[in-house]
């Protein structure tokens, strides 16, 4: 009964510290993760209070937070999306992991650095140093709203390759002492025997069963949670860990229609448990010595580096954009929490020394808190980088781009004026692009539709649009594109998506690059409208308040059609 109520202490104080601690880098505008971290910090023996002492409970909260947390990570990964991403996603992905790890392996002892003496210390380092935090990144960039990026894809994709290479290494991970073919062949068999035996029942016995409890939102999350722990329980038995099976079962769950259905009613779980997580990684921060310190800033340096140099060419070669490149290394600047469970299983197997095991730890505890920051700033940093790049002569502009300038501003080599100047292509500049091809045509070869995306050049172009690249954050990268002779400007997007600036800034530079030009603009509130169009913008629209018009006006005439028929 003790241990019980201790175990709940243990919970409920860990809850407590996280989320003061969490209001608290909230007020100060620093990422909530800095919070929980520091929170279980402050409870544990080495640098807090030693509010929490029982160690069975702190592996208790962490095995069961990464269990869960593995769960909702496999739920996020759908093969048959993955096979839609093309072969680039592919290229990309085997390419970032394969050269990471070789790189790492390769180099790291070069260093000098001293953590260890096992003979799997510096496989584990390459592996651990080439898996980015699938939690992280997800959130930040879900927060940031700028997951359906092209830069936010690419990210995704390379997760979901890091995260099928970690279950690759922790099927082989148990017969590393002694690696024999047939061992290997057979761990590689269980872990396809166990993705098949997953994928079977949940196609064949798990979707009749949440059809048949749909009515019941208690006994979807409850049966989600089951097949969580049963397949878990299973990969135990076959020799496998138990966090694999966790992942396993989350993806044969995301291969069939009520995947997403079970991801929303596990989001608030999700939450829980993800806050414990990092209490839990708190919890373990040893005091940090200055060798420890050294050791995982070497770590992370290196980390960095090594994104970039992954990452970002292979990117740029795939022609998907320097800055995407850059975004996407950038994104990606962290450790894997995949990484602790690789780690923790190789210590339960002696591949690795505790202090490796140590200084990992306090490398993705830091690296954790700076990729917040790092991806808090994604824009500024990549545009830094994109313009050090271009002065050795790589960029985005192609041959094409080279004569449309050459012709003239605004002109297109065919005598035609572009006059019409759409700024970023999201939703409503799609959308109007719809509406030009249905309802206008003539309009297209006014047009010119700037944006720092080129993955949509081509297609634009091959409907007669002129293409441009432009950064609409500085003024310089804007200053090429025609806007002189612009009779008309249109920002598509609002304050909350643009990145690096905002309306009245653009508005301000827009005034003296396109001083003739009437500017139409976005807004997200009619206040904020007002605002822009007292500082000189022509019109602005506010999304919001047309869909209320049009909502007012249809059911108005619906009203009125009622009554005339009485």
């Amino acid at each position: 009964m003790h241990g019980e109520e201790s175990l709940l202490q243990d919970i409920g104080l860990s809850i407590i510290f996280a989320t003061v601690l969490s209001h608290i880098a909230r007020v100060l505008k620093q990422p909530l993760i800095l919070g929980y971290i520091i929170g279980g910090a402050m409870l544990g023996k080495e640098m807090g209070f030693e509010l929490v002492t029982n160690e069975a409970s702190i592996e208790l909260i962490s095995e069961i937070g990464l269990i869960l947390l593995l769960f909702i990570i496999g739920l996020e990964i759908n093969l048959a999306e993955l096979a839609k991403m093309g072969k680039a996603m592919f290229t990309l992905g085997i390419l970032q992991f394969t050269l990471s790890v070789a790189f790492v392996y390769s180099v790291f002892p070069f260093f000098g650095l001293s953590i260890g003496s096992e003979k799997f210390d510096l496989l584990y380092i390459a592996v651990a140093l080439s898996l980015s935090s699938t939690l992280i990144v997800v959130k930040l960039l879900q927060d940031k709203v700028e997951i359906n990026t092209l830069s936010g894809k690419l990210t995704v994709g390379v997760l979901v390759f890091q995260d099928i290479w970690a279950i690759l290494f922790m099927g082989v991970q148990p017969n590393l002492n002694n690696p024999e073919i047939l061992k290997i062949l057979s761990s590689v068999g269980i872990i396809v025997l166990l993705l098949a035996f997953s994928f079977s029942v949940s196609r064949y016995v798990l979707a009749r069963l949440y059809k048949a409890c749909a009515s019941s939102p208690e006994l979807i999350l409850l049966t989600s949670i089951m097949w969580c722990f049963l397949v878990c329980g299973i990969a135990g038995e076959a020799g496998l860990s138990k966090e694999m099976g966790a992942l396993v079962a989350g993806m044969s769950i995301a291969a069939f229609p009520y995947g997403a259905d079970v991801i929303s009613k596990l989001i608030g779980i999700r939450d829980f448990f993800v806050t414990l997580f990092f209490v839990a990684l708190g919890l373990k921060v040893p005091l940090p010595s200055l060798e420890v310190i050294g050791l995982s800033a070497a770590i992370i340096t290196l980390m960095l580096f090594v994104r970039m140099i992954t990452i970002a060419p292979v990117i740029i070669k795939l022609n998907k954009g320097v800055r995407n490149g850059f975004l996407t290394a950038l994104n990606l600047a962290q450790i894997s929490e995949f990484s602790l469970v690789i780690l923790a299983l190789g210590a339960g197997f002696e591949h690795i020394t505790p202090k490796l095991q140590a200084v990992i730890l306090t490398s993705t505890i830091i690296a954790s808190v700076l990729s917040t920051y790092i991806i808090m700033f994604n824009h500024d940093i990549a545009a830094t980088l994109e313009r050090l790049l271009a002065r050795v002569g790589i960029t985005d502009q192609t041959e094409d781009s080279s004569k449309d300038d050459k012709a003239g501003h605004g002109g297109h080599g065919d005598g035609m004026v572009r006059d019409i100047i759409v700024l970023g292509y999201f939703r409503i500049a799609r959308a109007f692009v719809e509406y030009l091809e249905d309802l206008s045509p003539s309009l297209i070869k006014r047009i010119i539709i700037a944006d720092y995306n080129p993955a949509f050049k081509e297609e634009l172009t091959n409907k007669g649009f002129q293409w441009a690249y432009a950064d609409l954050a500085h003024p310089d990268s804007l200053s090429h594109i025609g806007l002189h002779d612009a009779s008309m400007v249109i920002c598509t997007i609002s304050d909350s998506f643009l990145k690096g600036t905002n309306n009245n800034r653009l508005l301000s530079t827009l005034s003296k690059l396109a001083p003739n030009a009437k500017i139409i603009l976005t807004g997200d509130e009619p206040g904020e409208a007002k605002k822009l169009v007292a500082d000189g913008a022509q019109k602005v629209i506010v999304p919001g308040v047309i869909t209320g018009e049009f909502l007012y006006d249809y059911i108005s005439r619906g009203m009125r059609n009622k009554e005339r028929e009485v």
